[in-house]
């Protein structure tokens, strides 16, 4: 099956990663419309980013509205979300062709894994993996994707200020099948490794717990910042 795909970059200062992200990007869906939405960032990442994307724009900063500003401009009839620290499997067009082969599938998202081989990265890697197998919700860091019909019909992210990616996802298994793909994109595990290992996976299980209860967006970024 072959589909049009879009992919959708958003960007903060990620000098250190965009290129990578991008001609993995390219090579894993080389007839893709590749779109990388800066949230202005200070560092030289539009420099880098320009040669090896076919849109490049500065949106509003905020994730939820740079997937939704790169969204807009896309022309794909699939539309899949990269962050800009992660690499993407060689076969990452193909295995979201297969997966939307299923007429009853409207999106999706890949395994993932830490760039780190040491066994506890491996492990979050796993459980992460794991986690959205058994609930069928991606994350952010799990290159989901999505018909564009769908997300339209979703009206695309919600304009919040945290847990965005979730909120999608939840509403995503709400209208059709989720496929739970085994191949897996290799993200960054810098924040595991700035942060402090069990702080951050302690960190974003309340965060994630305390938005399922309901506690607004607005206070759970208040929280997160305040616990960096």
């Amino acid at each position: 099956m072959e589909i049009s795909l879009s992919v959708i970059v958003p960007m903060l200062n990620e000098e250190r990663s965009i290129a990578a992200t991008l001609h993995s990007i390219r090579e894993g869906a080389p007839e893709a419309e590749v779109i990388v939405v800066d949230g202005n960032s200070m560092d030289r990442s539009r420099a880098l980013a320009e040669p090896l994307c076919d849109v490049l724009v500065t949106g509003k900063r905020g994730r939820a509205r740079q997937l939704n500003e790169g969204a807009s401009r896309a022309r794909g009839e699939v539309l899949a979300f990269v962050h800009a620290d992660t690499l993407v499997p060689a076969s990452f067009a193909s295995d979201i062709a297969s997966a939307l082969a299923d007429p009853s599938v409207v999106g999706g998202r890949f395994d993932v894994v830490l760039d780190d081989s040491a066994f506890i990265f491996r492990l979050i890697g796993l459980l992460i993996s794991l986690r959205s197998r058994l609930s069928r919700t991606g994350t952010g860091d799990q290159a989901m994707f999505v018909r564009r019909k769908a997300f339209s019909e979703l009206g695309g992210f919600p304009d919040i200020e945290l847990c965005e990616d979730l909120e999608f996802a939840r509403r995503l298994k709400r209208v059709g099948g989720v496929a739970c793909l085994r191949a897996r994109v290799t993200t960054s595990a810098r924040r595991w490794r700035v942060e402090g290992i069990f702080r951050t996976v302690f960190r974003m299980w309340v965060i994630r717990l305390l938005y399922l209860i309901g506690v607004s967006p607005r206070r759970l970024k208040t929280f997160y910042v305040d616990s960096r």
